[in-house]
């Protein structure tokens, strides 16, 4: 199977799967982007931050998380058109294959753009995705498996320190993530915006109360695992972001 790049791959199911279903012209140009931290800090500390790709700190009492890497792996995206007449109900025209492909997630404020799609036109309510547990008995999954070889049965992984203790966190989660975008993206041949995924990784390691628990705790039949596992689902969220500041507040 020939490998192809994750945008290389967007490109090509987008438009495939809009000249197969309905001859809908692609549109507006999308970008995706990740963001863990929102820009709510001084212009000065953003601008450090992002110069030199500080690792992410989290504290509660007297824990403390640093966070030096943060890594998913996802599969598919899917814009979600608000029921339209002019679709169909041909869901082809808004789905995306791709992947899987490793995504480090930005440890500084901002958002990190990762893929481009050009959406036929219309109003999307929702962006779906999957974090994937890659598997080699998967033909899709081999070539990565091959160049990721950390990653087999593995969707996420996450570096760090733990009270100075050094960790690895490594998570099997498998699910589709369905997040709503309020309001609704509206797509046009005049469009040109960005839409964040943001992934509040300050609330994984944590337990209800807002205490930090090791992560260490949570690796797979650890004591914190579903804890974890739940606190990552729960954890992200979408909009649109013009600026691409990974902030929901200009959406």
């Amino acid at each position: 199977m020939r490998y192809r790049s994750p945008l290389a791959l967007l490109a090509f199911a987008i438009g495939s799967a809009c000249s197969n279903s309905t001859g809908t012209q692609m549109a507006g140009n999308v970008a995706v982007s990740v963001a863990t931290q929102s820009p709510r800090v001084s212009s000065q500390a953003a601008a450090l931050s992002r110069a030199k790709a500080l690792d992410d700190t989290i504290t509660s009492g007297a824990d403390t998380i640093i966070v030096t890497r943060a890594q998913l792996v996802l599969r598919e995206i899917e814009l979600k058109r608000v029921e339209s007449p002019n679709c169909d109900g041909a869901d082809e025209c808004e789905k995306v294959e791709f992947g899987p492909v490793l995504v480090d997630l930005p440890l500084q404020p901002g958002a990190d753009r990762k893929f481009t799609v050009e959406p036929p036109r219309g109003s999307y309510d929702e962006i779906e995705f999957d974090v994937h547990k890659p598997d080699d008995g998967d033909p899709d999954d081999q070539v990565f498996i091959q160049q990721n070889p950390e990653f087999e049965r593995i969707s996420i992984r996450v570096q760090g320190t733990f009270n100075d203790a050094p960790f690895v966190y490594e998570s099997d989660l498998d699910v589709e993530q369905e997040l709503t975008l309020q309001p609704p993206l509206v797509v046009d041949e005049n469009t040109a915006t960005n839409v964040t995924i943001f992934v509040g990784l300050d609330s994984w390691f944590r337990m209800p109360n807002g205490m930090l628990v090791d992560p260490a705790t949570a690796n797979k039949d650890g004591p914190n695992e579903n804890l974890v596992k739940d606190n990552i689902i729960t954890s992200m969220r979408a909009f649109e972001d013009r600026d691409e500041d990974g902030d929901d507040r200009d959406g």
